[in-house]
């Protein structure tokens, strides 16, 4: 009787972000079969949104489908669903797909489901301010930023000076590395890229504001290079508020208080969220199964090799970990990644022991305006053309895919080097998508349970919207 061969060990990764890639590609040539679980179809490579929100780049390049990145590599699959829960007791992950559920089983687990918008309790601002997390928060910013010139140029063609004021008013709550990009830009296309285009208004003289309750912009820079930032920002045009606690957003503004308490009001159509961070909810899953606390970040305490508490089958990498070595930015999760496939590895290969994550700091930067830049990397310190420079070629180096950092360079050549902005198409999709999204949150379930159920269409049992399954019917093909 012929032998079956034995049954290669099954690894979910959760998440398609820097860490989710990285893990699987890291695995691609291990004798293990990886099944990626993420809830979008794209790797997101996130420092560069700002960019796709201000009509720089288009979503293709920062997101390219994650299928395609890993066509090549055989021993992984590609899962569109959500990850709603974890049984580390039974190994299996439960995933939602369009209100399906399905459970998948796994051997080794390596949760990198990063992080999300953290309004700090306050998540209706979303409406008024989104953040920057994902493709549709940059494409409603973009509706929302160039929309707010063209009704500002039929306000004032009316006489209406005052509605074109709150129009041209953009605030940007947040000062650290994508406030600061997204404020340099929106200098940039006030003053550059729309500087002739209307008749009623002057783009030139819309006003940025960047505001923060810290006492500093960046603050995870050196206090030098906070203050050169500043200070260049601030020759631009940004108005920078420091030591103000934002206390409400709507549709027309947003309230705060000053340093020594004093309340003020900005009147602002456009208002980005920049503000802060949480981990994934799958952080507080991971730590309610392990019985430990997640921490005022909502991130999970993990073991000096990044395992779960008691299940060393189980890693978490990334933003959603607490852990000192692992800071909160793309290397963090990516390093830490590697490390967690890494020791998958080893297991796989009959080597068990544990080896604790040690992360290697590569340096930090920031963008401020067109060819200029902050760059930090250990005692070093570099700023202006040489900082936007070596910027530009980390952040080519880590796009995804040889065809998005070509038309990436060409993008930048034409918006940096020139004047235009190749991205700038905008539509009431865009701008509205996230209210009608709210309003059928609950009908998609059941809708797309319609559409992948049709009657009569199986005679195996499926699962329902609900996870249970339900038998076929009589007579069913």
């Amino acid at each position: 009787m012929t032998e079956q061969p034995a049954r290669r060990p099954r690894v979910i990764i959760i998440g398609s972000g820097f860490g989710g890639l990285f893990a699987a590609q890291e695995l691609a040539s291990e004798p293990v079969e990886v099944t990626l679980i993420a809830k979008t179809s794209h790797h997101l490579f996130q420092p560069l949104l700002y960019q796709v929100a201000t009509g720089i780049l288009s979503p293709g390049e920062v997101a390219p489908a994650t299928r395609e990145v890993l066509a090549t590599q055989q021993n992984t699959e590609v899962v569109l669903g959500n990850a709603t829960d974890i049984d580390v007791e039974s190994r299996t992950v439960r995933v939602s797909t369009l209100g399906l559920q399905y459970d998948y089983e796994y051997d080794y687990l390596i949760v990198a489901a990063g992080s999300v918008t953290s309004f700090f309790g306050n998540d209706h601002f979303a409406r008024a301010a989104p953040g920057m997390k994902n493709i549709d928060d940059a494409l409603e910013l973009r509706g929302r930023i160039y929309g707010a010139f063209e009704l500002a140029e039929t306000s004032a063609a009316r006489g209406e000076d005052e509605d074109a004021a709150r129009l041209t008013t953009f605030v940007v709550i947040g000062a650290g590395p994508t406030g600061v990009e997204m404020a340099g830009q929106l200098v940039e296309l006030s003053k550059r890229t729309l500087e002739r285009e209307f008749r009623h208004i002057t783009p030139q003289d819309a006003k940025i504001i960047l505001m923060d309750g810290g006492d500093c912009v960046l603050s995870s820079f050196h206090p030098s290079l906070q203050a050169k930032a500043q200070a260049e920002l601030e020759d631009m045009g940004v108005e920078v508020r420091l030591g103000a606690m934002v206390n409400d957003v709507d549709e027309l503004g947003v309230s705060y208080d000053d340093a020594e308490g004093n309340p003020h009001r900005i009147e602002a159509i456009t208002k980005v969220w920049a503000a802060g961070v949480t981990a994934s909810p799958l952080a507080s899953v991971l730590a309610d199964r392990a019985g430990v606390e997640v921490d005022r970040g909502g991130r999970v305490p993990v073991n000096e090799d990044l395992t779960l508490p008691g299940h060393p089958e189980v890693f978490a990498v990334g933003d959603m970990v607490a852990h000192e070595e692992v800071p909160g930015v793309a290397q963090g999760a990516i390093q830490s990644a590697k490390h967690a496939a890494a020791q998958i590895s080893r297991a796989v290969a009959g080597k068990p022991e544990s080896r604790p994550f040690h992360y290697f700091d590569k340096g930090n930067m920031a963008t401020i305006a067109r060819f200029s830049a902050i760059a930090e990397v250990g005692s070093v310190r570099v700023t202006g053309f040489a900082a936007w420079t070596m910027w530009l070629v980390v952040h080519l180096f880590y796009l995804i895919g040889f065809k998005s950092q070509v038309t990436t360079l060409l993008h930048w050549a034409v918006t940096f080097v020139g004047r235009d902005r190749a991205q700038r198409t905008i539509t009431e999709q865009q701008v509205f998508g996230r209210l009608a999204m709210e309003q059928n949150d609950r009908q998609l379930p059941e809708a797309m349970g319609r559409i992948m159920r049709p009657t009569g269409a199986a005679r195996h049992p499926r699962p329902t919207a609900d996870g249970a399954e339900r038998p076929p019917e009589e007579g069913s093909a």
